[in-house]
């Protein structure tokens, strides 16, 4: 069996034949296998059985062609093992019974347990390492995504609670970012022993904060993550999530491979604010997709012919996909991708040595 390695080779900058493509949120409720999969077990009874997970993972990679699997898991699993109490509710998200307030309830969060408390993840991982021909990318949720809803109790769009323990209690807030790193360094480390290929640290939400409140109260716990993981030899991604753009130049000294854009920054100005030190993932507005075909493929040719000007490019969506979407569409949008960007490569190829 042929293994299909761009996704690493674009992660470390060397050469590909054609841009690698996934998608966040791949395995998901556009496709109505899934949907049926869902009318039967909830997101959390899927990740207890490693055999339907990983069933849940393949499917996007047989049905659409991309160059990479991404774990089927949520970002909180890993807190249950913390000793936090959540469910993930219907058309609302992540919702806690036991949220962080006050100090008391920072010291009580345990270290975690992942061969103890999370053993179904590696062997779903350990399952995905052999059936697949693509790398498996796992994923953790980054310290201020995950502390945004431990202290709000539930997503929330403006972070009251958050930015006030931020301002107001930094010394509680530091010992929550040093417990949750230490999480998300003992989680990831757990992945990639068991079969992961590549890691995505997702900051769905750290785009709320100004550069200077990152630079403080986040990016110290951000740098500790990747340089406690840099011996690691498999691509790092660094996700900042939405309304990330002015973030991305305190990133440049990160010991990541990737960092992802959301499509408020194109690729080009993207590179141009990390100092072109990164490979760079992204960064089709996912609701484009529900533009016809013609016009879903001159964007997505917009972005690959920035991609392709420098080594280190991976073609994904700027965020998760959403559930409209239509899976015949993303199949159709891989081919193109793949069949353009291989064409596209040729000619510059070609041009370069002539």
């Amino acid at each position: 069996m042929s293994y299909n390695d761009r996704l690493i080779r674009a992660s470390f900058k060397q050469q590909v034949d054609r841009v690698p493509v996934w998608y966040m949120r791949q395995a998901g409720r556009y496709d109505p296998e899934y949907r049926k999969i869902k009318e039967k077990y909830s997101l959390l009874e899927i990740c207890q059985r490693p055999e339907l997970a990983a069933e849940v993972t393949l499917m996007p990679v047989r049905k659409l062609g991309v160059d990479a699997a991404i774990l089927y898991s949520d970002i909180m699993n890993p807190v249950a093992s913390l000793g936090i109490d959540f469910d993930i509710v219907k058309n609302i998200g992540p919702v806690i019974d036991n949220p962080i307030r006050t100090a008391a309830d920072v010291e009580r969060l345990r270290p975690i347990d992942v061969e103890g408390d999370l053993s179904h993840i590696l062997e779903t991982i350990r399952i995905l390492d052999k059936e697949l021909d693509v790398p498996l990318i796992t994923f953790a949720g980054a310290p201020f995504t995950i502390a945004s809803y431990l202290i709000e109790g539930r997503p929330s769009k403006g972070y009251i609670r958050t930015k006030t323990m931020m301002y107001s209690e930094p010394q509680m807030w530091h010992q929550l970012m040093q417990k949750l790193g230490d999480m998300v360094i003992t989680y990831v480390r757990a992945h990639i022993a068991n079969g992961g290929k590549a890691f995505q640290l997702f900051d769905s939400w750290v785009g709320a904060l100004s550069p200077n409140d990152f630079r403080t109260y986040v990016l110290p716990t951000i740098t500790r993550i990747f340089t406690e993981l840099s011996d690691l030899n498999v691509p790092k991604i660094y996700f900042p999530g939405v309304a990330s753009g002015e973030l991305l130049p305190t990133l440049v000294d990160l010991q990541a491979d990737v960092i992802g854009l959301d499509w408020r920054v194109s690729i080009s100005e993207g590179r141009k604010r990390l100092g072109g030190k990164f490979a760079v993932q992204g960064n089709l507005d996912p609701y484009v997709l529900t533009a016809p075909m013609e016009l879903l493929k001159q964007q997505a040719k917009v972005i690959i012919d920035q991609g392709i000007q420098e080594p280190g490019y991976i073609f994904n969506l700027g965020h998760g996909l959403f559930p409209e979407a239509s899976l015949d569409k993303l199949r159709e949008l891989t081919a193109y991708i793949h069949e353009y960007s291989s064409e596209a490569l040729k000619t510059e190829v070609t041009i370069t040595n002539d």
